[in-house]
């Protein structure tokens, strides 16, 4: 039996996706090892969410050679999608049939390259490499129109009554410091069918508690595809009086037997309106535990960060979650010195946090983007 060994970087979304590879490799007859272990097959899922993610993704392609030089080298994901050549400067991301992964002094580089919405295609990959096939490059234009939800085996997750399962892909907020909408495209969502078949496969396991997570959750639209900002879109929904669609999911998946707890993963702070969150209010099994990313608790950094809401709109969601949930953990991000911030503007964030008195706060340090790869 060949050997398989997974590596994932990144959020929960890069996570559920390794675990479906995984399974993918096991339906294949791959005997799956520790990452550190000696394989004849190595699965890197990258991430490039920041200069440091990049670093790290080519780190492990470097180790998964060093640990065994005749294996099949696999480069997944964000961090390989984003380092496709691009044809013009207006050109950003777009698609050419060359793309090298992790190139660096070493002159390393993985055996085959698998971008976004295209991981189901692992097996086929590596199949055709043991056949004798190089330069395999499953990748391709991501911003090039509407694509679909990508479906993928069903995972099977590590924990014993927790389990995550992905709902949404893509992003249509195009902040001005985050590369994510371009290398994971524009926003899609797994239909609400799909989604409740594996809560219901899980649920028959023995899994009590199901995290709902995306790229951008806020935007989930059961099935659909969609060019239009999470923001217009629920303005348009609120006009029509409609149901938003992810509460629509969490009804089902709440009447599933078995589901004793379902968690969200992070909300933009714009979709917490009265009727959103009287909706969740009314769903018994929602834990109270709300992640709204923050970045700045200043206007004037918030408008060049193009993050579409005022801090006192945020402060408005989180009032709104304290009137309809008793004590609601919420939690949130913060980016410290980005591009302009000045003096002023850090300390205007520093007392709005005091204000908002958060549950717990993540807080990074602004990654600027290196032209260098190698450094």
């Amino acid at each position: 039996m060949k050997r398989a060994a997974l590596h994932n970087l990144g959020c929960k979304v890069n996570a559920y996706e390794t675990e479906a590879m995984r399974r993918i490799l096991e339906n294949g007859g791959y005997e799956i090892v520790p990452f550190n272990e000696k394989a004849d097959v190595y699965v890197i899922n990258t991430c490039s969410v920041t200069n440091m993610a990049d670093r790290k993704s080519r780190q492990m392609i470097h180790r998964a050679r060093r640990l065994n030089p005749d294996a099949v080298i696999v480069a997944a994901g964000c961090y390989v999608q984003a380092m496709q050549e691009t044809e013009s400067e207006t050109e950003s991301y777009a698609a050419k049939q060359r793309l090298k992964a992790a190139e660096t002094e070493e002159g390393s580089e993985a055996d085959i390259i698998i971008g976004n919405n295209r991981k189901h295609e692992l097996l086929e990959c590596i199949n055709k490499y043991l056949e004798g096939a190089r330069n395999i490059e499953f990748i391709e234009d991501i911003n090039s129109g509407r694509k679909p939800y990508e479906e993928m085996p069903q995972a099977q997750p590590a924990e014993h009554t927790r389990a995550f399962v992905k709902v949404q892909d893509g992003c249509n907020q195009f902040c001005s410091y985050c590369i994510i909408p371009y290398v994971r495209g524009r926003a899609r969502s797994r239909s609400l069918r799909s989604a409740e078949e594996e809560v219901r496969s899980l649920a028959q396991k023995g899994y009590k508690e199901i995290v709902l997570t995306g790229i951008h959750l806020s935007s989930y639209d059961d099935g659909v595809s969609s060019d239009m900002p999470c923001d217009d879109l629920q303005v348009s929904r609120l006009a029509g009086r409609e149901i938003h669609p992810l509460i629509r999911l969490i009804d089902t998946i709440s009447r599933i037997q078995g589901i004793e707890r379902i968690r969200l993963g992070s909300l933009e702070p714009r979709i917490i309106t009265e009727e959103f969150a009287a909706a969740l209010a009314a769903q018994p099994k929602v834990c109270p535990h709300f992640h709204l990313s923050l970045q700045s608790g200043c206007d004037a950094t918030l408008r060049r960060m193009n993050r579409r809401y005022t801090a006192a709109e945020y402060e408005n969601s989180c009032v709104i979650l304290r009137s309809y949930f008793n004590n609601p953990a919420i939690t949130t991000d913060v980016i410290v010195g980005f591009p302009q911030e000045t003096e002023e503007e850090f300390e205007c964030t520093k007392e709005f946090i005091r204000k908002i008195h958060f549950y717990e706060m993540h807080v990074f340090k602004f990654s600027g983007r290196i032209e260098n790869k190698n450094v």
